[in-house]
């Protein structure tokens, strides 16, 4: 009996090491030996946010289906992470777990991030320099740094300015000539607010969320961008930016066009569509729900400018990790090649609103016809000419949120222009002095 008991508990702790093993090798080694399913597939994850609205889990649960179909040796795994910020922590836990995703849709101006902690991999040797040529230049600036590539434009955005032909021939404006600078900003938004904005605003621009975007818009219109290239410096307190900060302050609590204080991200497409705001700035990723939902005449045209017209870019470009086996990295980079061919692209444009980033997606048949029966969709695109590079430094996520909490202060009064963005520029100097040469 006692042999038997000796027996046992050599068996069961062998098998306890088999198990303890087994299970730190899913943890550090998982990528190095992805499942196979049975029908002896290479197995991908894709990892994509879905808060930039509703249809877009099921348009890329469509395109997954079209390229398995081409690729029938290959599975891709889509997982929805909610809010860009929300699939970014996911991703990165996935990374430190040892089980990085071959791909992930992140923000473009995740790139320093992700350099930061050398999980992606450099694009430029797995690409020809024609296929990087085809896409815009605009939205390559947030995709290369030291003239490496390291992620491919996807779903990519300009901020325009959308507005209500209804309600510009009622205030007696002619509803083809949107307003095309600052002045004529103000004199519209005068005209189009009706019972001191209880009826209808003249004008909303968001000052949640992507805050800083909106004030990059208006700094872009004045005289330049508010970082470096290399994102390892920023100008928040350029005489530049105050003076874009004071425009779209005063719109609110001088010119009345506009309601005071904080204006909700997402409540701004509903006032729009509701007929509480004639114009507003947003997003051109939120055109074909516009499209779909407006019971009224609407336009695109260009953010009014100041001395010069000029939009950030905004949106997510495709990432490729590093540390997986060679046959996912392979699987990988022709799903890349999938997800930007023209003709996808250009259908991508067209269902979701963002810009169709290859010059050659406007070349096919697809689209032409698109724009020739909706021509607001090409507004984003011919403002490519004027646009540049979102906010991206290292240490993106703590440079936008001090960023975006001064401006809400100074927004809702409890700070001035002057000392609110001086306060932003010295915390911003403070977190990037570690990368400064």
């Amino acid at each position: 009996m006692e042999l038997v008991k000796k027996n046992l508990l050599l068996i069961l702790s062998t098998m306890l090491i088999m198990f303890l093993a087994a299970c730190g090798s899913s943890d550090s080694d998982s990528n190095a030996s992805k499942k196979k399913d049975s029908g002896d597939k290479t197995e991908i994850d894709f990892y994509f946010p879905v808060a930039v609205g509703g249809p877009i889990a099921n348009l890329v649960d469509d395109l997954v289906a079209d390229f398995e179909e081409e690729n029938p040796n290959i599975k891709v795994n889509p997982k929805f992470g909610g809010s860009y910020e929300e699939t970014m922590t996911q991703v990165m836990a996935a990374v430190h777990g040892g089980n990085a995703p071959e791909l992930a849709v992140l923000f473009s101006i995740d790139l320093f991030t992700l350099l930061e902690n050398d999980v992606i991999e450099e694009l430029t040797p797995l690409f020809d320099d024609e296929y990087f040529d085809d896409f815009y230049d605009a939205f390559m600036e947030n995709s290369t740094t030291d003239d490496k590539v390291f992620s491919l434009p996807f779903q990519r955005s300009t901020i325009v300015l959308y507005y209500n032909k209804d309600a510009f021939k009622e205030a007696g404006l002619d509803p083809e000539k949107p307003p095309t600078n600052w002045n004529e900003l103000v004199e519209y938004g005068k005209k189009l607010t009706i019972d001191e904005g209880k009826t209808q605003w003249g004008l909303e621009i968001p000052s949640t969320g992507y805050q800083y975007w909106m004030l990059q818009a208006l700094a872009l219109q004045t005289e330049e961008n508010i970082m470096s290239k290399d994102g390892k410096e920023v100008y928040f307190d350029a005489p530049y930016v105050k003076e874009s900060m004071d425009f779209w302050l005063d719109l609110g609590n001088v010119h009345k066009i506009m309601p005071e204080g904080v204006i909700e991200w997402a409540t701004v497409p509903s006032d729009f569509l509701s007929g509480n705001t004639a114009m507003m700035f947003h997003t051109t990723g939120n055109l074909t729900n516009v499209k779909e939902n407006a019971d009224f005449e609407f336009g695109v045209s260009f953010l009014p400018a100041n001395n010069q017209y000029g939009s950030p870019t905004g949106g997510g470009n495709i990432y490729l990790f590093k540390d997986i086996p060679e046959e996912n990295r392979d699987a990988a980079i022709k799903f890349m090649e999938f997800l930007t061919g023209p003709e996808r692209i250009a259908q991508w444009s067209i269902d979701t609103g963002y810009v169709a980033t290859r010059e050659s997606a406007y070349e096919t048949e697809t689209l032409k016809e698109y724009t020739e029966v909706f021509p607001e969709s090409i507004v984003a695109r011919e403002q490519l000419e004027y646009a540049d590079s979102e906010l991206a430094t290292y240490q993106n996520g703590e440079i936008q949120k001090l960023f975006n909490d001064a401006l809400q202060s100074i927004l809702t009064g409890n700070t001035t222009v002057e000392d609110g963005l001086n306060d932003a520029q010295e915390e911003a100097n403070r977190v990037l002095e570690p990368f400064q040469e």
